[in-house]
């Protein structure tokens, strides 16, 4: 069926017969309507006489003969009163039947006078709907299609032929084929008009969404559906855009919310599930009304005015503060807004981006309080009590007020550790802790400087009485029992306070002073607070003085030993060496042991210096072999820092390996009183020496007071009795009681006795006839240089 139709037919056209030498021959009455030139005036006339001049050579240009085929021109026409205007010439060639040409039909069409309403009316429908952007179609009432456009046939890739047998509803899906034939038939039935959304399937399968609309027209007592379809391919893609972007805000965890712009207020127009989540209201509880309403009144107003200013600016901003759920808890929230503008560049919304920090929060809070507080106590630290001294000294300068420092070291602390364990010391701590903080202000600082050292600062003090009062207060307080594990330990501490700005300007001068007065304190063993004096900083620079000396004579090798025999009391042969220490001191000359080691022992130098004594032991030791001599042991004394260090059992066979000297020709030297102060530990290290094969002493056996229980634990092979007890030997025939009796339970430890400081023949006899078994003094020898050493063990050879 043909498939074009006109869109009028009222149009008035003017029709002439032209023979084939141009002459008119016949003309309908049209012609003098739209010429205004009567048939008798036009007949035997040339066509080209009706054209104005520039449109004849226009014609005889064009057309120098009849056209074989139907064409058309736009041509300036000449009416009878002269006037010119425009019309469509279309010439129709006719042919005989010889078939040769023998006149041509033309037809003037006057529509260039109509109106543009009238022109365009009459335009061809045919010419309109191929021009379309979407499909144009018309259907029968069996689907089948009666006129369609050159885009319905792109569109479902068929051609011409291909349609006109189709059916409507062989280019839909399946699926969508009962939806569209039900429409079709409300459209026929009821004159409904209808739209709907459906995918066209071209031949190949390929589909494309299109949105169609159709409605009921009659021609010739007949209904028809008249229909048109647009392509929505780019509106679906933009739609699953949006639908995707619909649910990544559902989806994410972040709370979102949309707010418009309406002056003071910004109402909600959306809430995500995060939002509800997160606040705990629903969205339909929160639409239409300003965010504020969750604030809290009173807390962050610095960050609710950042927000208020970027609002009132419509600028980006990030602000954290704290909002209060529908349940009433209070939560930290990370708010981002956004401003959102419209085509024109007017901020219309804002996006908001919410999440709940709460924990984040607390674990930095967490954070922050464990960087700058000890974990034990809960006190504050070395950092946090610097900044605190620091701004407490920043406020007394411009208050021209005092502050106090005071640093308190806990008495025989330590002692405590070995004796109940260090649970205990925990206990102690954390209970002295507490005590401190009850006796202060809330203004006042209360720090763990270290292991049992606290630091106060107290601020705004107005007198040194006042601040006397406050340190006896806490003193009082700090010294009661700590019960632990139904014992009560005793508590006490030495105080020292310096006082700004008497005694410095800064807080390390005025710490340094606090612990130079603590030192002073515990010297004196009063249980009095000491203030920091400058006596007492020249007593100071003394201590640093000679600790620098110290470290100063391991550098330049100004230590040396000396080597004191031991003789057996029965054969009277040397049986061992005890190695003794002395300081060639460039000022003074040679020192003894007792003018420096308790400050050595009190500032820490002892455990390099007794590495160095063991070094040059085993040195010693190992040049004596070399040159041929009995190996003797050689006894080197050892003190509590040293074999409380963690490993020290191991830099002892360390250092024998490196001499290449056998463990049982050294002998290792323990006071009797050190090893009381950790008797757990004591047992482990004394054991750990019998195992390597070093040889172990107790030293000044008799000189405090003793514990037999604790010593038979230990696996000791000498003891050497206290000078004291060799001391108390004279003529007298009843002296010497201690001394007998010390050797009696030195024996049943099982170890060999050896009496110390012997300086008389009454002593050596005594000794010997009450079965002492070694004796080291002056009496046989006095301590001796190595060269010096090598020549007595070569006039008297070693057991």
């Amino acid at each position: 069926m043909e498939r074009r139709m006109p869109a009028s037919e009222n149009a008035t056209f003017a029709a002439l017969l032209i023979d084939a030498s141009g002459q008119i021959i016949t003309w309908n009455s049209a012609c003098e309507t739209v010429l205004g030139i009567a048939a008798a005036d036009a007949l035997r006339q040339p066509l080209t006489a009706l054209l104005s001049d520039d449109s004849r050579r226009h014609y005889q240009l064009r057309w120098t003969a009849f056209p074989n085929e139907c064409d058309a021109a736009e041509l300036e026409f000449v009416r009878a009163d002269g006037s010119h205007h425009k019309a469509a010439l279309t010439l129709l060639p006719q042919f005989g039947t010889d078939g040769q040409l023998s006149h041509c039909i033309a037809i003037i069409d006057a529509a260039s006078d109509e109106s543009d309403t009238a022109a365009v009316g009459r335009i061809p429908l045919s010419s309109i709907i191929d021009v379309l952007p979407g499909t144009f179609y018309v259907l029968r009432e069996d689907g089948s299609f009666a006129l369609w456009n050159k885009m319905l046939e792109q569109v479902t890739a068929m051609s011409s032929d291909e349609v006109s047998r189709a059916n409507a509803l062989d280019t839909y899906d399946l699926a969508e084929k009962r939806i569209i034939a039900a429409n079709i038939r409300n459209v026929f039935e009821h004159g409904i008009q209808i739209m709907v959304e459906a995918n066209y399937l071209d031949k190949y399968g390929h589909a494309t969404p299109y949105l169609l609309c159709g409605a009921r027209i009659s021609c010739r007592n007949r209904h028809y559906l008249c229909g048109m379809g647009l392509d929505i391919s780019e509106r679906r893609t933009q739609e699953e855009r949006l639908r995707l972007r619909e649910r990544a805000l559902h989806a994410t965890s972040s709370g979102l919310v949309i707010t418009r712009c309406a002056g003071a207020d910004n109402p909600i127009e959306y809430a995500n599930p995060a939002f509800e989540r997160i606040t705990g209201y629903g969205a339909d509880e929160v639409m239409g009304r300003d965010a504020r309403f969750m604030g809290v009144p009173g807390m962050d107003e610095d960050e609710r005015a950042q927000l208020r200013a970027a609002v009132r600016e419509r600028r980006e901003v990030n602000v954290a503060f704290r909002n209060r759920r529908k349940n009433g808890d209070i939560f930290w929230n990370d708010l981002t807004i956004t401003p959102v503008s419209d085509g024109r560049g007017k901020v219309t919304h804002f996006i908001g981006v919410i999440n709940d920090v709460t924990a984040v929060k607390q674990r930095t809070a967490h954070l922050e309080h464990e960087v700058n507080h000890d974990a034990l106590t809960g006190l504050a630290n070395r950092t946090l009590l610097w900044d605190r001294l620091e701004q407490a000294l920043h406020m007394a300068q411009r208050n021209k007020s005092l502050v106090a420092t005071v640093l308190i070291d806990l008495n025989g602390f330590k002692q405590i550790n070995d004796s109940y364990g260090h649970e205990a010391g925990d206990e102690v701590l954390k209970m002295v802790a507490r005590r401190l903080q009850s006796s202060v202000r809330e203004s006042d600082t209360v720090a763990r400087l270290s292991g049992d050292e606290f630091v106060l600062v107290l601020v705004n003090q107005p007198s040194l009485r006042y601040t006397l009062r406050m340190i006896e207060r806490l003193r009082v307080s700090m010294s009661q029992p700590v019960s632990f594990n139904a014992t009560d330990i005793a508590v006490g501490g030495s105080i020292g306070v310096s006082v700004f700005p008497h005694d410095g300007s800064g807080a390390l001068d005025l710490v340094r002073a606090a612990d130079v007065a603590m030192y002073h304190a515990k010297a004196a063993k009063t249980g009095e607070v000491h203030f920091f004096s400058a006596d007492m900083k020249s007593t100071t620079q003394a201590k640093q003085k000679l600790e620098d000396a110290m470290r100063g004579a391991l550098e330049h090798h100004e230590f040396f030993l000396l080597y004191q025999p031991r003789i057996c009391l029965c054969r009277g042969r040397i049986l061992g060496l005890e190695a003794l220490l002395r300081w060639r001191h460039p000022e003074l000359g040679v020192l003894a042991p007792a003018s420096f080691l308790p400050e050595a022992e009190e500032n820490g130098m002892i455990a390099a210096i007794g590495d160095y004594v063991l070094d040059e032991a085993c040195a010693f030791m190992q040049r004596m072999n070399s040159a041929g001599l009995a190996p003797l042991p050689v006894a080197v004394n050892v003190s509590q820092r040293e074999f409380c260090r963690p490993g020290y059992v191991g830099h002892v066979a360390a250092t024998l390996e490196k001499y290449r000297i056998a463990p049982a020709q050294l002998e290792l030297e323990l006071r009797e009183d050190c090893l009381h102060a950790n008797q757990h530990l004591a047992v482990e290290v004394v054991s750990q020496l019998s195992e390597l094969g070093v040889l172990r002493a107790v030293d000044a056996f008799g000189g405090g007071l003793s514990n037999l229980n604790f010593l038979q634990k230990l696996p000791l092979t000498h003891v050497k009795l206290a000078k004291l007890a060799t001391h108390q030997i004279t003529a007298d025939a009843r002296s010497g009681a201690l001394a007998k009796a010390l050797i009696d339970v030195g024996h049943d430890l099982g170890a060999r006795v050896i009496a110390k400081g012997v300086e008389t023949r009454v002593q050596m006899e005594f000794l010997r006839n009450n079965l002492c078994d070694e004796l080291q003094g002056t009496y046989f020898s006095a301590p001796l240089a190595e060269h010096a050493l090598h020549d007595l063990l070569v006039a008297a050879p070693a057991a």
